[in-house]
């Protein structure tokens, strides 16, 4: 369409793709999962997942998006007409409005803890009264809601300006900011003393942690933090020109996405064991254990509001994409109805969130398969349908588009796609759906 915003150079697009990866799952999620699941156990086993089953599918989403040229239901319409694989598409709508809806509470909370340490209510409290505050905020339907609406609003204003104007922008301001600020937070995490401890934990893997829940948090964990599986960097990559490289692209940010959740790790667990905290407090640990961590350090609530400063930019670019492809396919490529589309959605998607944002107070009893509300739209996402998701791609790529298209789409605008191309192809092919499929198997006890 003549309409249809492009990103106005690769640096934007990398940006604003790992801007997409390095979100909650990096720097919220990651730590607490590692810190419950075994520390550096769970890291080598992330590790690999990302490397041999994630960057296949990352790259075999940018080629669906690049090579159509359209959103994520278009796409594979284009790809397999007159036939039912379009679902894809709209599964990673629909994952993608769920996660948002949720994932913008845990934004809201970063909003109000961001306000709080800059007026000095996270300053001079025991470890209890720590926890304290951070029940009584989330508990709290007005103060927790307020913080929901706030992010959303902010989410929708970006996302309206468009592709160039709103994401990338945005995305080259906090990309850069989130390095800069999580590498002063790691100085001084590494620097206290007893650091060591964390650091141990952290890198030291320790098999007799693992379980077969272990490799299905590692494997969603892989998912959620590169988005792959929701189609979203489909979105992303249609807005992509024939002249870039999608391998470089690819392999760049899963390298920043390591490079992120190891620094996470680097500025969380050495500040934790070295008060003696312990690190499997889960989703809680960065809200309840790091501001009693950072409030016995010298000008400590300093590196805590950078903290969550660079938190609240993970999880605006990561919300930036969510959105967008929700956006993308209503507008239709039409900047001309962007702006109406945003502002529906980004709405809607705030009142679906607010029985989430309220399962921590008044719907606290209110419960699933012994789970509250939130934790059941996290499980749904990061375990069922995001790992679905990723496995319908793997499967559809090899059966509906041929090789010489994807060696053509591979190669245009790269110098190594031919000679990764079958190394790709293979684990696309074989180990992405069997590896998927194994870690299932084995988790619900048929093998």
């Amino acid at each position: 369409m003549e309409n249809r915003d492009q990103w106005t150079s690769r640096l934007g697009f990398i940006f604003a793709a790992a801007g997409s990866a390095i979100g909650l799952g990096a720097i919220w999620k990651f730590p607490y999962v590692a810190g419950t699941s075994g520390g550096g156990a769970f890291l080598l086993i992330f590790i690999l997942f990302t490397v041999l089953v994630g960057l296949p599918l990352l790259l075999g989403e940018f080629i669906i998006g690049r090579t159509t040229q359209k959103d994520a239901i278009e796409s594979f319409k284009e790809l397999a007409p007159n036939s039912s694989w379009h679902l894809i598409g709209r599964l990673g709508m629909v994952t993608c409005f769920i996660l948002l809806s949720f994932y913008s509470v845990v934004g809201g909370w970063i909003i109000l803890y961001i306000i709080k340490g800059i007026t000095g209510g996270l300053s001079g409290l025991t470890n209890e009264q720590y926890q304290e505050v951070f029940g009584q905020t989330i508990s709290d339907p007005l103060i927790s809601i307020s913080g929901h609406l706030i992010f959303m609003l902010i989410t929708i204003f970006v996302v309206s300006k468009g592709i160039a104007e709103g994401i990338e922008k945005a995305n080259k301001i906090m990309i850069p900011g989130l390095f800069i600020l999580l590498l002063i937070v790691i100085l001084r995490s590494v620097t206290l003393d007893g650091s060591h401890v964390g650091i141990e934990f952290f890198f030291k893997p320790d098999i007799s942690n693992m379980t077969s829940e272990t490799l299905l948090f590692a494997m969603g964990q892989s998912f959620f933090t590169l988005s792959v599986g929701v189609s979203v960097m489909i979105t992303y990559s249609s807005y992509v020109s024939k002249k870039e490289s999608l391998p470089a692209s690819a392999i760049s940010i899963v390298i920043m996405n390591i490079f992120v959740a190891l620094l996470a790790g680097l500025a969380i667990f050495p500040a934790v064991f070295s008060f003696g905290l312990q690190p499997d407090q889960g989703p809680v640990l960065i809200f309840n254990v790091l501001p009693f961590v950072f409030d016995q350090i010298p000008f400590g609530i300093i590196f805590l509001v950078a903290f969550f400063i660079l938190f609240l930019f993970a999880a605006l670019t990561s919300a930036f994409s969510m959105l967008e492809i929700i956006v993308a396919v209503f507008s239709k490529g039409d900047k001309t109805k962007r702006m109406k589309f945003s502002w529906i959605i980004g709405l809607l998607i705030f009142l679906v969130g607010i029985p989430s944002g309220l399962s921590f107070g008044v719907l606290s009893d209110i419960t699933l398969f012994d789970k509250i509300i939130f934790d059941n739209a996290d499980y749904l996402v990061s375990n069922i349908l995001m790992p679905l998701g990723a496995l319908l791609i793997s499967i559809f790529i090899p059966l509906k588009i041929s090789k010489e298209r994807l060696l053509e789409e591979i190669s245009s605008g790269s110098s190594i796609g031919k000679k990764i191309f079958a190394s790709w192809y293979l684990l696309l092919k074989y180990l992405v759906p069997i590896a998927i499929i194994i870690v299932y198997l084995d988790l619900i006890g048929i093998i």
